[in-house]
């Protein structure tokens, strides 16, 4: 079924054979080496459920190779991969591509241009009566309401349409198992949400496991039910995306959750009876009053804070319960949309996020003194 997206042929499971297997569950554990001079090697354990499931990482973390092994278009040097009872691979045992049932959505969709939507669709159905076909074929286009489109080609409808269009062709087939390989990357958030949200409405009543590869963590929230991060090969985090985005314990969780500020620092003092401790940021004056973890005085770790957690004042404020104040300089102001990015320097360099009526208001340009305002439980500590 991955020939949902590669010009191949396919089986095609009868109607009602696939209930069984619909609420399965993906179990994957497999190890994949590549050349020696790489370095890279792909090692994860993990079990995806029914539902949408993030695959979220930074480009070479290894999110395209998981996918291709789980389809059979890799093949892992070892471990095993299992949906429900059926058992894909395994040492002496690999399923092929096409009896995998299995559909595959890749970034480029990979339609038949010279096929019209319907024909698209109904690709690989020919084992099927033309009754089946039709009723199929009918079904998915109206579930991802492109019915109208069916007479046209590849080249005649919209972006969004062509993605409802690789849906539509990928689920018709009634696969066990969705891999979309960031199939909604250039679309808007507006088109994009409609087209998860009829994902979502048909798979309440397929229920199979969805595996959805990004890198993007606006999709992670808007998305997904669970997520796992992938990073050099291996998972590093898994959990809700509020459990792995809001509290990172990893830089790498961090970087991708949105910390643009991310400094080594080292504990300098304990301050058990107001549960907060002093961290001293490496190579400055700097020191944060962060929250009270397990950390030895005179013990390493990082410190990440998110631009928009900072309030920035052009003169002391006094009276506040936050418990950093530092003191800066405008370094850079960068107008982003609808979003002011500044540089600040304050020992170390500090990316604060602004409002443009904030930064009309405030009279803000580089070489001005300020203060960034920074609340203790903003500060979050994690291993590197």
């Amino acid at each position: 079924m991955v020939g949902a997206a590669l010009e191949i042929e396919s089986e095609v499971q009868k109607p009602g054979a696939a209930s069984s297997a619909n609420a399965a569950v993906l179990a994957v554990q497999l190890r994949k080496r590549f050349a020696k001079n790489s370095g890279f090697e792909l090692d994860v354990a993990c079990s995806i459920p029914a539902g949408i499931n993030i695959l979220f990482g930074s480009s070479g973390a290894g999110k395209t190779t998981l996918l291709d092994c789980i389809a059979g278009l890799a093949t892992p040097d070892s471990g095993r991969i299992k949906i429900g009872p059926k058992v894909l691979f395994e040492r002496g045992h690999n399923v092929a591509v096409h009896n995998r049932m299995i559909g595959y959505v890749f970034q480029d969709l990979a339609l038949f241009p010279h096929l019209t939507v319907e024909k698209n669709v109904h690709y690989g159905l020919a084992s099927l009566d033309a009754n089946e076909r039709r009723l199929r074929t009918d079904a998915l286009l109206e579930s991802f309401r492109v019915a109208h489109l069916r007479a046209r080609k590849p080249d005649e409808i919209s972006g969004g349409e062509r993605q409802r269009v690789a849906l539509a062709r990928a689920l018709v087939t009634e696969p066990c198992l969705l891999l979309l390989d960031e199939p909604l990357a250039a679309l808007d958030a507006v088109t994009k949400s409609k087209i998860v949200e009829d994902l979502r409405v048909w798979n309440r009543a397929h229920r199979i496991p969805i595996l959805y590869v990004t890198h993007s963590r606006e999709e992670v929230f808007a998305l997904g039910e669970r997520v796992l991060v992938l990073e050099a090969g291996q998972i590093i985090a898994k959990g809700t995306p509020h459990e792995v985005m809001t509290a990172p314990r990893q830089e790498t969780v961090a970087q991708l959750a949105g910390f643009e500020n991310i400094f080594d620092a080292t504990v300098s003092a304990a301050h058990p009876d107001r549960g907060t401790m002093t961290c001293h940021l490496a190579g400055s004056g700097v020191e944060l009053e962060t929250p009270l973890v397990r950390a030895e005085v005179g013990s390493t770790l990082r410190v990440g804070v998110r631009a928009g957690d900072i309030l920035l004042a052009t003169i002391r404020p006094e009276g506040l319960s936050a418990r950093n104040v530092l003191p800066g300089q405008m370094v850079s102001l960068d107008q982003r949309d609808v979003i002011v990015v500044a540089r600040v320097d304050c020992g170390v360099s500090m990316e604060v996020h602004l409002t443009l009526a904030a930064r009309d208001a405030l009279h803000l340009q580089p070489g001005r003194e300020v203060w960034l305002v920074v609340k203790t439980h903003s500060c979050h500590l994690m291993t590197g």
